[in-house]
């Protein structure tokens, strides 16, 4: 079908665009991309054989009747070569016009140039592309070239990215109202550039966003902040436009900036209780106090309205203290298992020991904790975690215990709970030991949630420069005390642990 001077001048164009096939096919008219690719395998193999290919041998697909029906169909037809296809059901769109090259070649317009033109016509082209004062396409019809080839042309004569400048002369519009109208123009750009770069610095700075915010993605009321911050400076229709807010949108969220705030009276009350237990509550146990003052709202508005206001409760970890001191004794077996519900007081005491780091020394405090409700029956604080110290807890516990009431009394296995004064004391009293597992802190973690909890309600994020040992004392020992009596407990029904057992007719 194809000579081989016309199947060569394929292939180096193939090679020349890099195995752009597409580009070669846009210029040269032919072949079919799966074609071409096929002539490259052959001249690969040709080359390293050195056997001339002399195409395929196979019998054609299609007969000269045939071939001629196509051809005469497409000239009776409009000359459309998918309407021919439609109509025939052959052959495929290269095929058709290789046949029309081959038997009218004055009659079907062709998309090809390139190699077929002399230096001369190119030269012609490439100067009209770049005198052009109208569109490519326009210098390319006139060739009957494609817009790529025209291009190509002109990158083979002056390089890429070069341009063959000619002489020419744009006079100035004589029309002054012309020229004040693009003054104005580039006035109103200028402008409305500004006003965006404003209403970036006003977002980063009212709304704390990023600078270059993309502005579709802030909210309405956002927006409408925006606005108003520059209304002054800009027309409002123009701010509106730039920000992408509705007028309607921009009075309706500016209006319920200007009503009273419904939430005042509560919010003082939020700050108040907040502060009055010293930042120890967050919104649950402010909510439970509202409702105790007959103030229903709910928790999510609480929430809310204290993220407003920057009420957070904070607390961080420390390590802590340990009085593991080996296994000198045998240890009691661990009989709490866990289960840290007791159905009535002073059946289930847990006790440990924590120590508190302040500028001024060290402070450890040992309470006992009894599984009913959380109440600490005795605590000691000293500056030495000693026998004195656990043992003066347990005296003063033992003495609220009535007749007939021996709690198990479960520790982790401290020295402290080994020690001949503790062991005599627990005997004594007929009250029962238990110990947690070697280094589980889990065996005995409603302990060490007290401990959690005091530590972040009352030492964390504190500064304790100048404040003595003694004085830390008292502030500790104060604490506790408010622990027992006001602190309220969730699952106690908002009460605290006095106030509970109290409700039950139970003395405290």
């Amino acid at each position: 079908m194809y000579s081989r001077e016309e199947r060569m001048k394929a292939i180096r164009l193939y090679i020349k665009y890099n195995k752009g096939a597409s580009d070669v096919v846009r210029e040269l008219g032919y072949p079919c991309l799966k074609t071409l690719q096929n002539w490259y395998k052959a001249y690969l193999k040709e080359q390293e054989t050195g056997v001339k290919w002399q195409g395929y041998s196979r019998r054609p697909k299609y007969s000269s009747e045939q071939k001629r029906a196509a051809v005469e169909h497409y000239l009776e037809h409009g000359r459309s070569n998918a309407r021919t296809r439609r109509a025939l059901g052959y052959p495929c769109k290269d095929v058709l016009r290789a046949w029309c090259d081959e038997l009218i070649p004055e009659t079907r317009q062709k998309r090809t140039g390139g190699i077929q033109y002399t230096q001369e016509q190119k030269k012609e082209a490439v100067i009209a592309l770049c005198t052009r004062s109208g569109d490519a396409k326009a210098v390319a019809r006139d060739y009957g070239v494609t817009r790529q080839a025209l291009y190509n042309w002109k990158n083979d004569l002056l390089g890429k990215g070069e341009s063959m400048t000619m002489p020419k002369e744009k006079p100035l519009s004589d029309d002054r109202d012309t020229l004040l109208g693009e003054i104005e123009g580039l006035k109103h750009q200028i402008r409305r550039l500004k006003m965006e770069t404003d209403v970036w610095k006003k977002a980063a700075e009212i709304i704390k966003k990023d600078p270059g915010v993309d502005l579709k993605n802030l909210t309405n009321p956002e927006k409408a902040l925006l606005v108003d911050a520059l209304r002054n400076e800009y027309p409002l229709k123009e701010l509106l436009v730039c920000v992408g807010l509705a007028r309607s949108s921009y009075f309706y969220h500016r209006r319920l900036r200007s009503r009273p705030d419904k939430y005042e009276d509560l919010r003082s009350r939020i700050i108040k209780h907040f502060w009055a237990n010293r930042g120890r509550y967050g919104y649950r146990r402010i909510h439970a106090r509202l409702v105790r003052e007959a103030i229903r709202v709910s928790e999510k508005v609480v929430r809310r309205l204290m993220a407003e206001a920057n009420l957070v409760v904070v607390g961080r970890k420390r390590r802590r203290y340990s009085s593991y001191q080996g296994e000198s004794l045998p240890s009691a077996p661990n009989l709490v298992a866990r289960n840290f519900r007791a159905d009535a007081p002073n059946v289930t005491w847990l006790t440990d020991i924590a120590e508190f780091r302040i500028p001024a020394g060290k402070v450890y405090l040992s309470p006992l904790v009894d599984c009913f409700d959380g109440l600490l029956p005795s605590w000691s604080i000293g500056i030495s975690p000693d026998a004195e110290l656990v043992n003066s807890m347990l005296d003063r516990a033992i003495a609220t215990l009535k007749p007939g009431e021996q709690p198990v009394v479960h520790s982790d296995r401290g020295g402290h709970y080994r020690w001949p004064g503790w062991l005599a004391r627990m005997e004594e009293a007929g009250l029962t030991r238990s110990m947690s597992k070697k280094g589980c802190t889990a065996d005995n973690a409603a302990c060490e949630g007290l401990f959690g909890r005091v530590k972040n309600e009352m030492f964390y994020n504190q500064s304790w420069d100048g404040v003595s040992l003694d004085e830390f004392i008292d502030i500790l020992d104060e604490y506790l005390h408010w622990y027992n009596e006001e602190r309220i407990k969730m699952s106690l029904g908002a009460m605290s642990p006095v106030e509970y057992r109290n409700t039950l007719g139970l003395a405290a």
